[in-house]
């Protein structure tokens, strides 16, 4: 496969880049991870079911799911910043709705608003890797993003339920639009506009359909974006399944949960940096067999401590530990190689990739609490699942993986 065409003119300084992308790609975790220790407390505040209170992460991943298709043919239309600042300003708007909130219905409403609007961040920061990278740069780049994006997961439980005890659950979500609007004026300020306005489409809603009937049809795009989506929702899975896991079933206090989540976000960062040392060296065909096979293994593990009660906690923690640590390679390495070939429908192959992405998350919060039972038996099933359908759909749709 031919390199892709790195864009010309552009004057962004490299160290800069993936942090700014970060932040941007971080939305989805910050938003996600901070208030998961305040859930308990948010549904007695508005006087609802512990279901209820869950539904409102439910909303926001399909919000992520749906929003995400709208991005990506604004994208390669008018330019990477336009659906930025609009899906900034929605996601700033829709974090001050949650703060005020009277009721969970009105909370879950303005969840699914602010998802809607920060999924832009996602879809925009693949795009731009793109936009600037060839295939092993772009992995490289997304490595990186993987160091930035890996300290939400550590810090953000673990401000959440510090603010929890200082300015309740309301001021974590002032907090959120605090972010969303400092994100704002760092992308005014520092992030050129990334898609020259030649290479630019005009399609039409017919067109746009046509890219995603031919992205759909597309084997390599295709078995790489549902390998990456499987795994990650898996991810999903644990996010959701952790807090009752973790606080409900092994006694782990609220204020310990951010400590036990920040570990295996210490582990996608380590592994995302390890890869980005790698690519140069190994071939990312190659690289991304072991990351997906390592995932499947290590989601059948935890299945397998979780049925037989072998290593209790412990074996928990270190099946939890692999699985998780994997995504930061399956994501960059999936994310690359899928949008490689698409250079010039970038915004929408990223926009797919991030709803197939999501939509999986979503699949797997709605089977969580399906087969919810009272143990930790359905997230267990639910990762194992995700790990080894990650591996196969690959080994089915990408011609010649091994």
């Amino acid at each position: 496969m031919p390199p892709c065409p790195k864009s010309e003119g552009l004057s962004i300084p490299q160290k800069r880049l993936p942090f700014i992308l970060g932040a941007m790609a971080a939305i989805g975790p910050f938003s996600i991870d901070m208030y998961l220790p305040a859930l308990p407390m948010l549904g007695q505040s508005l006087g609802t079911t512990a279901g209820a209170a869950q539904a409102s992460l439910a909303v926001f991943f399909l919000g992520m799911a749906l929003g995400q298709i709208f991005y990506g043919p604004i994208a390669d239309r008018y330019g990477r910043r336009l659906p930025l600042f609009i899906g900034l300003g929605v996601y700033t708007a829709a974090s001050l709705i949650c703060a005020l909130a009277p009721n969970i219905e009105s909370l879950i409403a303005a969840r699914l608003m602010q998802a809607l609007g920060g999924c832009a961040g996602m879809v925009i920061a693949r795009a731009v890797v793109r936009d600037v990278a060839d295939e092993r740069g772009a992995i490289r780049l997304m490595a990186r993003l993987m160091l930035v994006m890996g300290v939400a997961p550590i810090i953000a439980p673990i401000v959440g339920g510090a603010l929890l005890g200082v300015i309740g659950w309301r001021g974590i979500f002032l907090c959120l639009a605090a972010y969303g609007a400092l994100l704002l004026l760092v992308i005014a300020l520092f992030l050129p506009e990334t898609l020259a306005p030649e290479r630019r489409r005009r399609d039409g809603l017919r067109q746009v359909f046509g890219v995603w009937r031919r992205l759909l049809g597309d084997g390599y795009f295709m078995g790489h974006a549902l390998a990456g989506g499987l795994v990650i929702g898996g991810m999903f899975a644990y996010i959701a399944g952790s807090p009752f896991v973790f606080m409900e079933l092994h006694g782990v206090r609220a204020e310990d949960y951010g400590f036990y989540f920040g570990a295996n976000a210490i582990g996608i960062m380590l592994v995302g940096q390890i890869t980005a040392r790698l690519v140069d060296h190994v071939p990312p065909a190659r690289m991304l067999t072991m990351a997906l096979t390592i995932s499947a293994v290590a989601g059948l593990a935890l299945l397998g401590v979780t049925v037989t009660g072998f290593g209790g906690f412990g074996a928990l923690i270190v099946t939890l530990f692999a699985y998780v640590s994997m995504i930061g390679a399956v994501m960059p390495l999936t994310a690359a190689r899928a949008m490689a070939p698409h250079g010039a429908i970038a915004g929408n192959a990223s926009a797919l990739m991030g709803t197939l992405q999501f939509g999986a998350g979503a699949l797997a919060g709605v089977a969580l609490g399906a087969l919810q039972n009272g143990t930790a038996l359905p997230m267990a099933l639910v990762i194992a699942l995700c790990g080894v359908g990650g591996f196969v759909v690959r080994r089915l749709l990408v011609r010649g993986a091994s």
